[in-house]
Formats: C-alpha cells, structure tokens, sequence
C-alpha cells in the first residue's frame, strides 16, 4: 500500500511538470507577439496599433473560445485532450512564422491560439480533479505557474531574438517547445482523466450565482488593466524611453522574475490565507503601481514604479484559478473556463484600449485606463470576499 502511495505522488508530481510545461508554451506564444512588436510591425509594414490588433484577435478568440470549447471537449480524456491541443499549438506557431502578410498572419494567428482556449482551463481543471481537496488550490496555482515562467523565460527572450534574429524565429521557436510539452503531457497524464461533463444545468448554476460573475469579472477587469499598458511593452520601452533590444529584452526579464517570485509566495501561502485575501491584495499591489506611473522618468524609475504590479501580476491570475476551484469544485471545469475567457478577453479590451490611447493621447497616458479598471476589480473583488465569508457564516452555498 506505501508503494502504491508512493506511486500516485510520483505520477502526480509528473503530471504537475509536464501540464505546467504545457502552461509555459503556451504563455510564450500567446506573448510572442507583444515581444517581437517592434520586428513584426518593421517586416509586415504595419503601424503599432495594426500590430496590436494581432494581440486582441488572438484574445478574443481565445475568450470566446474557452467556454465554447469546454462544452465541446467536455467528455473527451484529458490526457488526449491537452495532447492534441499541444500538437495544434506547434503547427499553428509553425505555419504563422511563414505567413506572408498580416492577413494571413491574422487568420492563422486567430485559428492557433483555439488551443490555448482548451489547455490553460482544462490543465487546471485536470489538476483539480486529481488532487485532494487540502491541496487543490497549491496544485492549481503550481500549474498556472508556467505563465509566471514564460514571462521571465519567454517574454525576454522573444524580444531579444525578435530584434536580433526576427518574429519568424520566435514563432518557429514555439512551434517546437509545444511539440516536447505534448510530449511530456503524453508521457506523464494517466489515462481515464474524466471530470464531471459539463451540462447546460451545471452553466446555469454558474450563470445564476453573483458570487461566481463576480470573480470572473474581476478576472476580466484586472487582466484588462494589465494589458493597456502591457501589449505594448516593447515599443513602449524603445519609443519612451529609447531603450535598445537587450534593455527591452532585460525589462521584461525583470518583470517577469518578479512575476515569478510573486506566484512562488502565493503557491506558498494560498491554501493558508485565502485565495479571495490573497487577490485582493495582488489588485491593490497592481493599483498602486498604476497609480505612481508617472513618476517613471528613466529606465531605472521605471523599474521600481513597476515592483509591485511585476510581483502581483501573475499571482492575481494563479490567485483567480485557486479562487474560483475553491468556491465550487463541481464546477471548476465551467469555472476555469469562464476565468481562462475572462483573461483574454481581458487582454483584447486591453489591447484595443491602449491602441486607442496610443493613436489619441501617446504612450504617457497609456496608464490611466488602467487605473480605472484595476481600481474597479479591487471593489468588485473586495464585495465578493465579504460574500463569500458571509455565505460560509450562514452556510449558504456559493452556487446559490
């Protein structure tokens, strides 16, 4: 009986790796582009803000996608599912860094991203299900990781190597990391991985709960907040601060190390404190750095003015996903889905928000509408950790 116990941690442990692997690669390409802004916008003859709309395309496909295809894939075995979902990755990445033009770069991109629509949710849904309740939230925020690991790894590195060796390398380059993640995720996920399927009762319940729209918009708000400012980080550094490729490549490292570090505590401390306290005060984290934007008048201001946003940014999204698995597991498929729509959408909003400021007001103004997004998320976040202790005092449940 040891043995077999022994056993199970191991395969657990293995499935942990390879889904936050997964996780990794699919960050890397849903950033690729904001990395190699500067390049891509160079070879295509297109302006920023055409560029940006690469990033809200993708998004949108992504968020629309997530709950569509969670009801689609529903029955299938996850270990086939994040497999195949992989495999689309590494060809889409492929055929997009031999697109000809931005139309067809645009379709392509549209049609590649449907995979991370599946993987992201499905990963932490998976990993959710596998796990004991004690654990779930630690597990859940472990595998959302890869993203904290692909913006100290794959951010920078799609930037420096967009200036240097050009955004067809860099795609190419993710096109063969998701190859080796479905790799691993084949090597390593058990078989007759099945969560509960999702029925149109099971969307209701979610649909029917305050408690529940509320966490996923804060999802939304917060990544939309984020991304005004960050979908156009690379020409943001460059044309603000007239920094070269390794600085812009050192930037975003930074952020990302951050990014890290801050998801590392949280994985810590998430199943201890509270998911809802936790993102309540990642948003205010975030806020605040928004708030003394200004303030940034060099590259080194800059980087201190970024702290404290850079160590909440990820862990709010691991935070969101430990959040939402906690107040209703049954639905955590349907739930991880809505989050995982809510972030992209998110990230379009974002996108099309700051191309809008870019062309109207400049690159100095690009954090004001998030500010008002964030400080948004905070309250709505805030009110939705009242209910939530309310409901567990009265012993009301979070679906009701």
């Amino acid at each position: 009986m040891e043995a077999e116990r022994a056993l199970s941690r191991h395969d657990l442990s293995a499935a942990r790796w390879a889904l936050l692997l997964g996780n990794f690669i699919i960050g890397c390409g849903v950033m690729v582009v904001g990395g190699t802004l500067n390049d891509l916008t160079r070879d295509l003859h297109i302006t920023v803000t055409q560029g940006g709309h690469l990033i809200a395309i993708a998004a949108i496909m992504m968020g629309v996608g997530a709950p569509v295809l969670a009801t689609v894939v529903a029955g299938m075995d996850r270990r086939r599912l994040l497999m195949l979902a992989m495999l689309w990755y590494a060809l889409g990445h492929a055929l997009c860094a031999v697109a000809p033009n931005e139309s067809w770069l645009l379709v392509l991109r549209a049609l590649t991203v449907l995979s991370a629509a599946v993987f992201t949710p499905q990963a932490a849904a998976t990993m959710g299900f596998m796990s004991t309740p004690a654990h779930r939230g630690r597990a859940i925020t472990f595998v959302f990781m890869g993203w904290s690991i692909a913006s100290v790894v794959g951010m920078p590195m799609a930037a420096w190597v967009g200036e240097r060796l050009g955004w067809r390398v860099a795609m190419g380059m993710v096109a063969v990391g998701a190859l080796a993640a479905a790799w691993m995720v084949h090597r390593s996920l058990p078989r007759g991985i099945r969560p509960p399927a999702l029925s149109l009762r099971s969307w209701r319940k979610v649909g029917r709960s305050p408690l529940l729209i509320a966490v996923v918009v804060v999802t939304g708000l917060q990544s939309a907040g984020q991304f005004t400012l960050l979908a156009y980080g690379a020409p943001y550094f460059k044309n603000g601060f007239g920094a070269n490729p390794e600085q812009i490549s050192l930037m975003f490292a930074y952020f990302g190390a951050l990014a890290l570090s801050g998801n590392l505590v949280l994985n810590r401390i998430v199943d201890r404190v509270g998911a809802a306290r936790a993102v309540s005060v990642t948003l205010a984290m975030m806020l605040f750095s928004l708030l003394i934007w200004p303030l940034a008048i060099s590259l080194p201001t800059l980087a201190l003015v970024m702290l404290p946003w850079a160590l909440a940014g990820f862990a709010a999204n691991s935070g969101q996903q430990a959040r939402l698995g906690g107040l209703s597991p049954r639905l955590a498929p349907a739930l991880m889905a809505l989050n995982t729509s809510a972030i992209y959408l998110g990230h379009a909003i974002g996108a099309s928000s700051g191309g809008w400021v870019l062309d109207h007001g400049g690159y100095s103004m690009l954090h004001w509408p998030g500010v008002v997004l964030m400080a948004l998320a905070l309250g709505i976040s805030v009110w939705a950790q009242k209910e939530q202790a309310r409901r567990a005092a009265e012993g009301v449940p979070n679906t009701g």
